[in-house]
Order: C-alpha cells, then sequence, then structure tokens
C-alpha cells in the first residue's frame, strides 16, 4: 500500500512542478526586463543641455535642448540640430570615447588608402607585363526574324 500511495503523490505533484518550472523562469526574466526598462527611464529622465549622447542608430551628438517630456534637440555638428525622442538616446557618452572612435578610424583609412595605392600599382605592373595571346574573334548578332 506505502508504495501506491508514494506513486499516487508523485503522479499529483507531476503537474505542479511542471507549472513551477515554466512560471520560475518567467519572473525571473519580467524582474529583469523591468530593471531595464526603469534604468532607461533614468537615463532618459537625467539628460541635460550639453551632455554627450549617443542615439540607438549609433549617431553621436550634443544634448541642445529638453524643454519637450517626448523629444530632445541633439547637435550633431556645428549648427546642425536633429530633434529625436527620448526613447532613441541609448547612452551618455564621455568625449574621450568618442575621440578614440574618429583617431582609429582615422588610421584605419590611412592604413585602406594605402593597400589601395598598392594594389593599384600592381595591377599596372601586371598589365603592362601581359600581353593579349588569344585570338578568339566576335561573333557577329544573330539576325532575327518577325513571326507571322
Amino acid at each position: 500500500m506505502s508504495a501506491e500511495r508514494r506513486e499516487m503523490n508523485l503522479g499529483q505533484l507531476l503537474p505542479f512542478l511542471l507549472i513551477a518550472v515554466l512560471i520560475v523562469p518567467m519572473v525571473l526574466m519580467s524582474r529583469k526586463q523591468k530593471r531595464a526598462m526603469a534604468q532607461q527611464q533614468e537615463l532618459q529622465n537625467s539628460i541635460e543641455v550639453g551632455d554627450k549622447v549617443m542615439t540607438t542608430s549609433g549617431l553621436y551628438g550634443y544634448v541642445a535642448n529638453t524643454a519637450d517630456d517626448a523629444t530632445v534637440d541633439i547637435e550633431i555638428a556645428d549648427g546642425v540640430v536633429t530633434t529625436w525622442l527620448r526613447a532613441a538616446v541609448r547612452e551618455k557618452v564621455s568625449d574621450d570615447v568618442v575621440e578614440e572612435t574618429v583617431e582609429d578610424d582615422d588610421e584605419a583609412v590611412a592604413e585602406v588608402e594605402e593597400t589601395k595605392a598598392d594594389e593599384t600599382k600592381a595591377d599596372e605592373k601586371s598589365v603592362e607585363s601581359e600581353t593579349p595571346k588569344s585570338t578568339a574573334e566576335v561573333a557577329p548578332p544573330l539576325e532575327q526574324t518577325k513571326k507571322s
């Protein structure tokens, strides 16, 4: 009798265990999502004029105006001010991060230009050294007839 009782107890507990296995991860994920939303809301509320920010599309700029609750004006270049939703501001950025990125980009562009110049010189030399050896001829175009 005790063996049958154990089997019945396990059979009765199985649905509850399955439900618990499904609910626990959902609760943990929702807590993590709420925490991320709270951090984003705190960031959006803390934006002030003069802050260096990066948008969700990767555009860097300085905050020019925060008068509206829904939008923020970002100066992306001298005299160029664009209006963005506050939700589009991804993070505040320190100036040295942007400068390092620009310096790295300048170096990368210089390397690419040097590589292209070297490749062009090599291509010119290879073209000069090669002489056409093909005796292929182009066939004349076919005449097209109209179907009646």
